[in-house]
């Protein structure tokens, strides 16, 4: 079959892009016709690996800048009629000239299957795809992070769609309530492999990785670890990703005297390996989709210390079994957990233990006859004339 995946930046870094060339390289491997459009392109290559099978392609290059929008914007906006509305995350990305390319492209199909991946793309797949397309929305989010503006968009306008893929079943339980009638389907993502080195337990290295932005809370780990240190002055925490955040999130560490202790890695294109020389993964966000990176940890053998956030680590997570779950953006509570695992090494080894089994959950070969079964089933659905 067919099958084409749209991302807001294919060429970019981040959990949603992962997941989505993961999940685009296994469905090639698995013999089907796949091919990733990305609405911008803002470097020469993708930072993660794609199968050479899978054909990618732009829709706008923006290599040399961002262009302005056109004098025409407000005829544009009067006559076509803007989309994407302000609250979506990513709204600043659909200048006129990038919403304009996602919805002449996707008004040009005529078949097969269109997996679109945020709000602004699945209401643009929602509005202007086709019927004769399987038209399915992927929500990599929580339904109660995006703003009110965005989900009353995403109430009046999902219901056209085939189908709406979720993570959780915390998610899909809010989608339903919302679109009554509408197939909601919980899907989780993929990690690449679960053929992945374990993690001795031998090093003294708590990892943490993600956007550095306020979603992923590092503004609260960083203080935690202070308190970590004080029992634990050998322990290094190692915090892996870029972002705006940066020059704070560097003050901070400075504030409570943590700078032979914490250290901003910046980005890696070898976290695997870091991943495996850590003893132990901390995630400290706000509020997670399903936090794919955790996950991977998992793989390789490293109980999880994480927030009880709002969908995500309580999906994955089994409290005093493969890792520990504390109460929400309570700073006191994720240093105690980490100075527990930090003080027990067979602890952390049985809890390693069993995060590998949970990690097999998330395999390719677990999740990707799922995305089959679903989009045989909507090929076999009544014809395009009879679809919402």
């Amino acid at each position: 079959m067919k099958i084409r995946y749209v991302l807001l930046h294919a060429y970019g870094m981040g959990g949603t892009i992962r997941t989505v060339i993961n999940q685009a390289n296994a469905m090639v491997a698995a013999g089907h016709d796949v091919e990733i459009v990305s609405a911008v392109r803002r470097r020469d290559r993708p930072q993660f690996p794609v199968d050479p099978r899978v054909e990618i392609t732009a829709l706008t290059d923006q290599r040399d800048g961002v262009r302005p929008d056109s004098p025409a914007r407000k005829v544009w906006r009067r006559v076509r009629g803007k989309i994407v509305p302000y609250g979506e995350f990513a709204a600043a990305y659909f200048t006129e000239r990038v919403e304009r390319a996602v919805i002449d492209y996707v008004s040009g199909l005529r078949d097969g299957v269109l997996v679109t991946t945020r709000p602004a793309l699945n209401l643009i797949s929602a509005r202007r795809t086709p019927r004769s397309v399987v038209r399915i929305a992927q929500e990599h989010m929580n339904l109660a992070t995006h703003p009110e503006s965005v989900q009353r968009e995403i109430a009046r306008h999902y219901g056209r769609l085939d189908a709406v893929a979720v993570l959780t079943a915390t998610d899909r339980k809010d989608y339903q309530a919302l679109l009554p009638g509408t197939p909601v389907v919980r899907i989780p993502n993929a990690i690449h492999t679960l053929d992945q080195k374990a993690s001795t337990q031998d090093s003294q290295t708590v990892i943490a990785a993600g956007r550095l932005v306020p979603q992923k809370g590092f503004d609260m780990l960083i203080p935690a670890f202070a308190q970590v240190v004080r029992r634990h002055p050998d322990w290094r925490l190692r915090i892996y990703g870029t972002g705006p955040k940066k020059t704070a999130l560097r003050t901070l560490i400075k504030e409570h005297r943590l700078d032979d202790n914490v250290t901003l890695m910046g980005r890696s294109n070898r976290l695997d390996e870091e991943l495996a020389r850590s003893s132990l993964y901390v995630l400290s966000s706000r509020f997670e989709g399903l936090p794919m990176v955790m996950i991977e940890a998992m793989s390789h053998a490293l109980p999880v210390v994480a927030f009880d956030c709002p969908t995500g680590p309580r999906d994955v997570i089994t409290g005093e079994i493969d890792g520990l779950l504390v109460p929400p953006q309570d700073v006191d509570a994720l240093a105690s957990a980490v100075s527990r695992l930090i003080a027990d090494r067979e602890l952390r080894q049985r809890m390693g233990q069993a995060a590998v089994r949970t990690a097999r959950d998330y395999s390719p070969d677990t999740v990707t006859p799922m995305w089959e079964k679903l989009f045989a089933e909507l090929l076999r659905a009544d014809p395009p004339a009879s679809k919402p």
